[in-house]
This record gives C-alpha cells, structure tokens and sequence, in this order.
C-alpha cells in the first residue's frame, strides 16, 4: 500500500477533507483503489455526543461509527465503503493506552507520549492497511500545523514515514495563500511560515495546495517554492470553485495533482477521460428545472449540521434534472408565526433528524400542513417520529399523542424508547447505529422507488415507533412500507392518498452520491418537481 498524508495549515476549514476526497476521485479514475481515513486531535473519543453547532454532522458507517463528516466526502467522492477504523481521535488513543495500562499490558513500564502515544497511532494506521485490499490509503490529519494537540499525529506519521520507506509515502499540505485587498496583494509569508512549523516537526511536504481567491502568478508560484522548498510544478492552486464542490477535482486535475501523486509513489497508473463525472455536473450546474425544498430543522444555522442532507438534496436534484433551491426554516419560527407564512410557497418539505424537544411542535406543524395540503413530504429518522405523533394526534384523535422522549407521561407514546436502550446511561455510541436489513412491503410507494424487496440502510436513534399503537394507525390509514423483521420494527412509513408522503427511520443520506442519488431523495424530489409544474 501506498500512503497520501494530508496536513493542513495557517487556519482551519480550509478544505482538506475535499481535497483529500478529490483526490480519491482522481485516483480511482487511474484504476487504482483508494480507502480514506481521518485522524482528530480532539479528545471526545468520537463526535457521536458533540453538538451538530460545535461539529457538524455525525456520519455514521456501515459498522455503526459515529465518525467526522469528512468520512461522508470520503465515501460519496469514492467507491471506498468506510469503518470505525478510518476515524481515530485522541481521546480513542488515549483510551486504549489507559485500557492497556490497567491491564497491565504494558508490564509496569512508564506510559508516555513517546512511544506508547505515537505506536498507538502507527499501528491503527497498518491495521487501516492490513484490514484494506486498497492501494493506495490517503490519510486527513485534523486540525492545523502547529496546535499543541496535533503533535502526537505528526511525529506519528512522520516515523511512519521513515518505516515504509519514501517511496511508499507523499506528504501534502494544504495552505492558505491570502489576498489582501487592501494592498492588492496576494501573501505567500502564512503559507512559508506553516511549511516552515511542519519542518520543525520533520515532516517536509512533497505537494502544496495553496488555497487561494486569486490565481497565483508564476512569480508567486516560484517565490512559495523557493521558500518552502517544493519543485514549483508541485505549488498547486487551489481556488474557490463556482458552482458545485463536485468541481474541485477537475480543478486538481487541470493543476495535474493525480499525475504528480503517482510519480512520487512510483504508481503505473494512467489516467482516463471523466465523462460520466462531467456528465454529473452539467445536470448539477446545469439543469432544466427548478423546485424549492424546506427543511424544517433546529441546527439550520449550520451548514454543516445537515451536510449529508443537504448533499443528497443536491444529488437527487441533479438525477431530476433540477436545481433545488434548499429554503432553511427553523421549527421554533413556525411554532411562532404558524406553518403557512414558512411553507405555503415551498415545493416540499423535509423533516431531518434531530435530538431534543425544542421546535418539535413546529416540527409536528410542518407535517400535519404537508399531509393536509397534499405537499410532497420526506421525514427522515425524528421526521418520521414527527409524523406519527402528528398523525395519532390529528388523524387518529388520540390527544396528547407524543414521544417518551419529549414527554415522559404522554397519554399516548406512539414513539417510545427502544427496549434494548432502557438500561443504558451512557451517551456515546450507545444509540442503534449503523447498517441493518429492511423489509420493503410489495405494493407500496417505497418499493417501487427502491426497486427492490430487502435493502439495507443506517441507523442513528434510540426511540421507536411504539407498536401497540400499530393496528390502530394502519387502520386509520397509515401503511408500514418497511419493516425491520428481527426485532419486528417499523422503519418506513407512508400515506397512500397523498401525492407524496414517505418517511424513514433510518438516514438514507448517508449513501447518497452524486452519481447515484438515494431512491428515497430522487423520489422525493420528483414528486416536488411535479407540484412545482403543476403551479406554474
């Protein structure tokens, strides 16, 4: 296997989960197959109980990781199918060396950094290798060069390094070439002083990605290179993409990025038109149509608190031939001002999921408008939740309907805790999480979108559709689609005289891509298509 170290520098969020990702691409067009990973310098041990304001996201794989969103660019960039082994933080590192001590698997040594930290790190680094039939490993290291906790993770990849040999191992670095308006002045001086911190370390980078809102002249080019010690075909520019983030490969690639890795890796590997790729993204830049979505959310101040979601809105969007503009509205504002003066405009309506009782009567609101207003509806894990509340309350007149989660007396707990949960207290990684079988019921609208009678999606959620309440929903009209058989739980729901009405447990976003929209979203998407066509 060869190795593709990612490091970052000057600031954060400057991209390096999708230039890692893009790389991916550009790779797997070689004919190579790639896996990604990315390694965090925080303590939680993951960021499963972070809040979606400090962090995002939490994408969750196949294995039931709650991992960093950057493993969701990973895998819709990439064919790679990712595990709880491709996301180490600190504080798992940590934890496993304690674990170890107090086992006394360390023989009554002194634990410290040096080795015991870094050999932690090395070795999750080769079980990444043996545990993967890939060839080349391409590796995010989190946070920027210089901040005290990222240390361990750089002196770890730079012994690394010196283990596997140099032709095994490239090193790139993405930075921060600054304009200053002001001056009228790109600055190349942030960009030498975090090559210059990284060198310190001993770690000198092969390739620089210079994160840029202007081109870089050749002098500047030659004045980084001259400086930071790298061949001036090896300063990439990397500049702020206009449409889509699906463009940033063809933008490393017209840099020659893919063609530089192989050189220094030694990788017989040569490139292929990306036709289908460029076809993708003139339905996304490009499209025919056009309908709006609103998701109805509490962390909509975020971008990256529903990335996933919003990707696959994106995608499906795309496979319709449509833009979708995604309208933002907060659960607490149609608690305030009603669900018609936010939604009566809107194509359809998306519920996500979500943890926590503020805004679930807003949430409950959007969904009783979409039901009685006939608007396309897709409630996704609580969104389904939302929709059974809304409709044992309002359908089936079951006052007081609610969730345990919310109202721990509730005269009618249509959603309740799952049973295997009723004893846990600790919050991380204790929900039902990752990958798991679903039974499609013959005749009904998620059967013909999926095209298929069993499939299997992603879980995050600890509260269930409560069964006793089930014969007296279907017969008021609701209609289990999917159904969970070995533990007998409902996972897909849907209302038959709606245009479109569908709503999942699990989270279908997490195996979305761009070239592939999700059966759920691209459904979702066309039958909002349709009313948009139908009021114009």
């Amino acid at each position: 296997m060869k190795y593709v170290f990612v490091t970052g520098g000057v600031i954060s969020s400057l991209g390096k989960g999708l230039t890692a990702a893009s790389l991916g691409t550009l790779l797997e067009n070689r004919g190579l197959k790639v896996t990604l990973a990315k390694f965090d310098p925080y303590l939680n041990v993951d960021p499963g109980t972070m809040s979606p304001f400090q962090h995002g996201e939490v994408y969750v794989t196949d294995d039931g990781a709650e991992t960093d969103l950057d493993l969701g660019h990973y895998e819709r960039f990439t064919h790679a199918t990712l595990s709880r082994l491709n996301n180490l933080t600190s504080g798992r590192v940590y934890a496993n060396i304690i674990e170890k001590e107090r086992r006394g698997d360390y023989l009554g040594k002194t634990v410290q950094v040096i080795p015991h930290v870094i050999n932690e790190i090395i070795e999750r680094i080769k079980l990444i290798g043996e545990k993967s039939d890939a060839d080349v490993l391409i590796m995010e290291i989190g946070g920027t060069t210089g901040d005290i906790e990222g240390l361990p993770f750089l002196e770890a990849i730079r012994q690394f390094a010196i283990e596997v040999g140099p032709k095994n191992v490239l090193f790139i670095h993405v930075t921060l070439v600054p304009y200053i308006r002001v001056a009228g002045e790109i600055k190349t001086k942030p960009t030498q002083q975090s090559v210059a911190k990284l060198r310190e370390i001993g770690i000198q980078p092969q390739i620089l990605i210079c994160r840029s809102e202007k081109p870089l002249s050749p002098e500047v080019r030659q004045k980084i290179s001259m400086f930071c010690n790298v061949p001036a075909e090896c300063v990439i520019e990397e500049l702020d993409v206009a449409n889509s983030i699906y463009e940033v490969p063809m933008a490393l690639r017209q840099e020659n990025v893919d063609e530089l890795v192989c050189r220094y890796l030694g990788l017989l590997a040569f490139a292929k038109p990306m036709t289908e790729w460029e076809k993708m993204l003139k339905r996304l830049i490009q499209p025919k149509y056009k309908t709006q979505i609103a998701v109805v959310g509490k962390y909509i101040g975020l971008q990256d608190a529903y990335k996933s979601l919003y990707e696959a809105i994106k995608h499906a969007g795309a496979a319709n031939d449509s833009a979708v503009e995604i309208v933002r509205v907060d659960a607490e504002d149609i608690e305030r001002d009603g669900a018609a003066k936010h939604l009566r405009k809107m194509d359809g309506i998306l519920v996500p999921g979500g943890f926590g009782n503020r805004g679930i009567e807003g949430k409950i609101m959007a969904a009783r408008y979409a039901r009685e207003k006939k608007v396309p509806y897709f409630g996704i894990c609580l969104g389904m939740q939302i929709a059974v509340i809304e409709f044992a309350r309002n359908v089936c007149k079951l006052k007081g309907a609610n969730s345990t989660e919310f109202e721990a007396k509730t005269p009618h707990p249509v959603i309740c805790l799952l049973e295997e949960q009723r004893t846990i207290t600790d919050k991380g990684g204790t929900m039902r999480l990752g990958a798991m079988p679903c039974k499609l019921a013959a005749g009904t609208h998620a059967r013909r979108l999926y095209n298929a009678a069993l499939i299997s999606e992603r879980h995050r959620h600890r509260y269930e559709f409560n069964n006793t309440y089930r014969e007296q929903l279907t017969k008021a009209g609701l209609v289990i689609a999917g159904h969970y058989t070995e533990k007998d739980l409902v996972e897909v729901i849907e209302l038959p005289a709606h245009p479109h009405f569908v709503a999942c447990q699990f989270h279908p976003e997490f195996k979305s891509k761009p070239y592939d929209a999700h059966p759920l979203f691209r459904g979702f998407i066309e039958a909002a298509l349709k009313k948009a066509k139908s009021t114009t």
